[in-house]
């Protein structure tokens, strides 16, 4: 019943005071009775009655507090005061809502971003059981087929384990081709994953019966809308792909991009007919590492005993194939993005801008403890006043928290949103043209569980700064003195500190942001091995138009002929992978006389390319010692190569490397003709890495660029380019581009770490600003009267500027001093994408001072204005 009664007295409050109204004055009247029968004169007995049950508000707020249910309607009424105290107030509201929303809003976008890299699995059954199977050393993450076979076969902790590799291929309906992003995936991929079709069937196990045995397709989602406008008649039809016929026997689901999370792929084929597609099998090469292996760990296994497992077959496979293998270390990571490769760097830099938007956080949570802790001084004139009058501190503090919910909640909602809004953007967005690359970080209910826990904490926290204030507070000396002493003006106050570290947090940003700039700046013009400016790429593969590496051959020379003939060209070539792109292998060197091919007598690991007579003169890759290709370089005679300059180190130290000889896996003899200069082959910020180049006569490559270098706008090389190559094939597909938009790729992540600095350091900048200018702001108004009385007495202008500004004067200097020490602190962390890195730039360290001066002058250009501005015998007239 009783609680029945408190529920009850939420719909009748008013009649509910009315009662304890009459009740107190009941009780009142009934001790007046008292007091006068003991004798007390009639003004006595009232004045002793009113005294006993003291401040009638307070008592009454007393007893209202004892009815439990009457707590959510006094918490209305709190909701309800504050909301009229921050709409009178509108500049201080604004100022924290803005706070807030900065600094929730870039933590929540980068959660996201972080929430879907790094803490959400693939968007699968079973996904927390999948691993990918990698090797010991970082970086090295494929397999070959064979020891696929041998470790799926042969391991007890596994329920399955799936191949898949990620490749173009030239589709072709009737006579319309194009290039396609293709999975090439092990019969039973589907199956192990639980991916059901929406339309026809998967591939499943039963249609491999060796190579080239199962020429079917199964469609995305994506691919099946756009190329054949979402038709489930598409089940059966054949299409050509690489000249070749392969039926399509189902879609996808929606839900479903392959097992890689930003890369979405047009099809998935069959691995088995790789030799019908590629034009090369490595079905049966143990040697030939190309392919991702995942696996799902049975129930109840731990990847420590998955990965034990595998080990003892890697060794079992090791003593049965000592040269193919050398030694087998598997270890067991997450998959999603490409493993060590790309997943690791990835990784640890969504990690490190997580690490500094959450400094952007807490400088906007020490800008609101700022912003609160003035508040409560210029309040405190008013507060005073309530507690003398019989207002509990409590009650005080429960309102001041009020106000600071209801900004947190404003805020929290602001910066949400327009994180949600940035987000969905980015899902939408796909950075490369030429790379089906998808950034799916569309907020979920874990992302919004973040943002609300940011928005309470951000808020609650800098509203508890004055708690302590609230319990210290002498009533009566407040009134008496109003807000703050010049004294407290001149004592280290908590919102000095505050201010401090949100300026320190500034310049570490700030630093950070110039690092990422000048770090973008040795990028472009870092030394890379070519030089890209005016030239254009042809990049196909001819494997598209149906020919074989050696038919291909005569192609690619009718194509330099073609592109050398093109007027204001003055150099032509080709080369089977970029520089600084997505293509490239790597193979283990040996020296003269090896017959011991395993891992351990290995004297460097090469990128090698295939090149044409031209290329290096093309590329303007300097020829330090030696002599380039000639179309004589062919596969009836010796073996050569050019080697760059790590290489020929690495190799034969200060002994020069032309005319010596080197040995490759399977005992083939080569002898170096040439040295080139170094260059950057898989990424801007590597260590110098070893490469080779072999004669194209010698190593045919289907995969193709043609580079054309000429005097003339390479728009027009371009346009004379295509109809030169269209004429030597219009079946073949190509995507013409210039090589400085060729390497968008390469450069993707340093530009990504530059614009995300930026933002963030002006972010924090703003931050910065509003942080000085509310204490220069509050430094000048409470000390208004002071600075009258210097101008009255006849201190100077410079003087009175010094006086009210010197206190956020120094703590800008001591904040900024501590921010770029950081910064030089954090070097390591963003050497994980700054090419050069370096705090220590004498350009970066003056331009952080530089800014931060403006920052300080921008921040107290208005409160030094009004200090300037003042006029004594108005303010004595006041007082």
């Amino acid at each position: 019943m009783a609680s029945l009664r408190r529920v009850a007295n939420l719909f009748r409050r008013s009649r509910l005071d009315r009662d304890i109204s009459e009740e107190l004055r009941a009780h009142i009247e009934m001790r007046i009775e008292d007091n006068v029968a003991r004798g007390l004169s009639p003004e006595e007995a009232r004045r002793e009655a009113l005294v006993r049950f003291g401040n009638h508000a307070a008592t009454k707020e007393r007893v209202v507090a004892s009815d439990a249910s009457l707590g959510l309607a006094e918490w209305g009424r709190d909701i309800r005061y504050a909301a009229r105290h921050l709409r009178r107030s509108p500049g201080f509201a604004l100022t924290a809502i803005a706070t807030l929303m900065v600094g929730i809003g870039a933590c929540v976008v980068v959660f996201g971003v972080l929430n879907a890299l790094v803490l959400r699995p693939l968007n699968l059954a079973g996904a927390d059981r999948l691993v990918q199977v990698v090797n010991k050393q970082p970086g090295d993450d494929s397999q070959s087929y064979p020891d696929y076979l041998d470790l799926r076969a042969r391991n007890s902790t596994f329920a399955d384990m799936v191949a898949y590799r990620v490749d173009q291929a030239g589709m072709s309906v009737g006579s319309s081709a194009q290039k396609s992003w293709v999975y090439e995936v092990s019969g039973n991929y589907f199956e192990m994953l639980g991916v059901t079709p929406q339309v026809g069937r998967m591939i499943a196990p039963s249609d491999e019966h060796g190579p080239n045995s199962a020429p079917y397709m199964v469609l995305s989602d994506g691919f099946w809308r756009s190329r054949f406008e979402g038709d489930p008649r598409v089940v059966g039809m054949t299409v050509q792909l690489n000249k070749h016929p392969f039926t399509i026997i189902g879609v996808a689901p929606k839900t479903f991009h392959g097992t890689e999370l930003f890369l979405w792929p047009d099809f998935w084929i069959p691995m088995v007919n790789e030799e019908q597609v590629q034009g090369y099998s490595f079905l049966e090469k143990r040697y030939n590492h190309g392919i991702y292996v995942l696996g799902s760990v049975k129930p109840g296994v731990t990847v420590v005993q998955a990965t034990d497992n595998l080990r003892a077959v890697g060794k079992g496979l090791a003593k049965e194939h000592p040269v193919e293998d050398g030694g087998m270390e598997p270890r067991l990571v997450r998959p999603g993005l490409f493993a060590d490769t790309v997943g690791d760097p990835m990784r640890a830099f969504t990690v490190a801008i997580m690490g500094l938007a959450v400094l952007v956080l807490l400088a906007a949570c020490a800008n609101l403890a700022g912003i609160f802790t003035a508040r409560f001084a210029d309040r405190t004139r008013e507060l005073a006043i309530r507690i003398s009058i019989g207002s509990g501190r409590w009650r005080i503090l429960r309102q001041l928290l009020t106000e600071a919910l209801l900004v947190c909640a404003a805020g929290g909602a602001a910066g949400t949103a327009a994180a949600a809004a940035m987000l969905n953007v980015l899902s939408r967005w796909q950075p490369i043209p030429e790379f089906p690359i998808h950034v799916t970080a569309v907020p979920d209910l874990k992302v919004y569980a973040v943002a609300i826990g940011l928005s309470l904490a951000s808020g609650i926290l800098p509203g508890l700064v004055p708690a302590r204030q609230i319990w210290r507070m002498d009533a009566m000396q407040a009134i008496k003195s109003g807000a703050v002493t010049a004294g407290l003006l001149r004592r280290l106050t908590l919102r000095d500190v505050l201010l401090g570290v949100q300026i320190a947090l500034c310049a570490l940003l700030i630093t950070s942001s110039l690092v990422a700039v000048r770090g973008m700046q040795r990028a472009l013009k870092a030394p890379i091995g070519f030089k890209p400016e005016g030239v254009a790429l042809a990049s196909m593969d001819m494997h598209m138009s149906g020919y074989a590496d050696k038919t291909a051959l005569p192609v690619q020379r009718r194509m330099i002929d073609a592109a050398s003939h093109i007027p204001g060209v003055t150099a032509a070539g080709t080369i089977d992978s970029m520089p600084l792109g997505t293509g490239g292998s790597n193979e283990p060197v040996f020296r003269d006389g090896t017959t011991d091919f395993r891992p351990k007598n290995t004297v460097t690991v090469a990128k090698y390319y295939a090149i044409s007579p031209g290329y290096l003169h093309a590329a303007k890759t300097r020829l330090l010692a030696g002599r380039d290709f000639t179309w004589s370089d062919d596969d009836k005679t010796r073996r050569v190569a050019v080697v760059n300059e790590t290489f020929a180190r690495r190799m034969f130290g200060s002994t020069s490397a032309v005319g010596q000889h080197y040995v490759e896996p399977g005992n083939t003899r080569i002898e170096i003709v040439g040295v080139v200069e170094d260059g950057k082959y898989d990424t801007i910020t590597e260590d110098a890495t070893a490469a080779a180049f072999y004669p194209l006569g010698q190593y045919t490559a289907s995969s193709t660029v043609l580079v054309v270098r000429s005097e003339r706008p390479v728009a027009e090389t371009m346009s004379a380019l295509r109809g030169a190559l269209a004429a030597i094939d219009s079946s073949l597909p190509f995507t013409l581009q210039t090589w400085p938009d060729a390497l968008t790729l390469a450069m993707f992540p340093a530009r990504i770490a530059t614009a995300v600095l930026m933002v963030l350091g002006v972010l924090a900048a703003m931050l910065a600003v509003t942080g000085i200018f509310g204490m220069a702001a509050y430094s000048v108004s409470k000390r208004l009267r002071e600075l009258g009385i210097r101008v009255a007495v006849g201190a100077r202008r410079t003087q009175v500027l010094r006086a009210a500004l010197s206190r956020p004067t120094k703590v800008l200097v001591v904040g900024s001093a501590a921010g770029l020490v950081l910064g030089v602190l954090a070097s390591r962390l963003l050497a994980v994408v700054v090419y050069q890195a370096s705090p220590k730039d004498p350009l970066v360290l003056s331009g952080a001072l530089v800014l931060m001066v403006l920052v300080g002058l921008a921040a107290s250009w208005i409160p030094a204005q009004r200090a300037m501005r003042v006029n004594p015998a108005q303010l004595l007239r006041e007082d």
